[in-house]
């Protein structure tokens, strides 16, 4: 995560008021033990999701209360979903509804809350959000999903040495054009 972006997270009152509960739980906390995309762990992934289900559903006049608690609990797994262990079913077909059973025996949450969390794999799942907030956790998730993988993706093609110099080689054609 960018510092500078890490930091205004850091400092918004009430964004951090909101998920205090959460992030703060030793369960939720051991969302960091989990990779979710590459390098990016379970928790880092809902946190950067929660914010940002925040800032937009705020600016909509939106239930910005349930989205952020949601989206900050709409990955509570704790496994390593890239080994198939005992779980019945793929994945991306159950995990939500296993988030939402972990999250419902740690903390009180709402019926919109629950809809956001069981139906954020939407269009994986066919069961589609009743919520435009559980819509938007649907977006964000996906953004966030893809972001956190074209940065390590990014990363990799960079550190060798042929496409730095293939990169460097484009960009003085594209400055000279």
């Amino acid at each position: 995560m960018k510092q500078q972006f890490k930091e205004e997270i850091e400092n918004n009152k009430e964004f951090q008021n909101i998920i205090q509960e959460l992030i703060t739980n030793d369960t939720v906390q051991q969302m960091k033990n989990y990779r979710q995309h590459y390098e990016t762990t379970c928790f880092e992934h809902c946190y950067i999701a929660a914010y940002f289900c925040y800032i937009i559903c705020k600016k909509y006049n939106l239930d910005y209360k349930s989205a952020t608690r949601a989206a900050m609990l709409h990955d509570l797994f704790l496994y390593d979903w890239r080994i198939k262990n005992n779980r019945k079913g793929f994945h991306a077909f159950t995990h939500g509804k296993l988030a939402c059973q972990n999250a419902c025996k740690l903390f009180k949450l709402n019926e919109k809350e629950k809809d956001i969390i069981i139906k954020h794999m939407w269009p994986v799942t066919l069961a589609f959000p009743k919520s435009t907030e559980g819509f938007i956790l649907t977006l964000v998730d996906k953004y966030c999903a893809i972001s956190e993988s074209l940065e390590v993706i990014k990363s990799r093609l960079f550190m060798k040495k042929a496409f730095r110099y293939a990169y460097l080689f484009l960009s003085l054609i594209i400055i000279k054009i």
